[in-house]
């Protein structure tokens, strides 16, 4: 059987999309003096970064870049772990960032650990939503929705400044 893999969003579209995303965390949280942007390792992680740049061109607002390492296929067992002091999290605006939802399931488990903190504010943030959602867990600023099959992959690859998403 052929790996068949489908172009979905090409290098530049995709930071079309880091952009529009960009200004709208910008234009939601202008008045704020420090953001914490937080990454799901690893794709999740490697777009967050692509979107703190961004952020950092467009706006005077002290962007903190941390990365999130859940298990996630048994997010239960082992307790998720973040890169930065848990302090720096108190009353702060925290944007969770993955590359793609597809059940929810990493993305939730991210809110869950991260409520755990007096924090100010949370909103999530996805390149591509599959509309799969077996989890109750929306998005505030998505790249591209993507109505998909249960059976169809998306998958995100980086290599150097490039960025591709591909439909398998």
């Amino acid at each position: 059987m052929a790996n068949n893999k489908t172009l979905i969003l090409n290098n530049e579209q995709i930071y079309q999309k880091i952009n529009r995303i960009a200004y709208q965390i910008f234009e939601d949280n202008h008045t704020e003096k420090e953001i914490i942007v937080v990454g799901i390792a690893k794709n999740g992680y490697l777009f967050a970064n692509k979107l703190v740049d961004q952020l950092n061109k467009i706006s005077k607002i002290n962007i903190t870049l941390a990365k999130l390492t859940i298990d996630k296929e048994s997010p239960i067992t082992q307790e998720a772990k973040i890169d930065i002091s848990t302090e720096m999290l108190n009353n702060k605006v925290i944007i969770l960032v993955d590359d793609v939802l597809n059940s929810g399931k990493a993305l939730i488990y991210g809110v869950k650990y991260l409520l755990d903190f007096p924090i100010k504010k949370m909103s999530t943030t996805v390149l591509v939503d599959r509309n799969h959602k077996k989890y109750p867990i929306g998005t505030h600023y998505v790249g591209l929705s993507l109505s998909t099959t249960v059976q169809n992959h998306i998958s995100v690859e980086f290599s150097g400044s490039k960025i591709s998403a591909f439909l398998n």
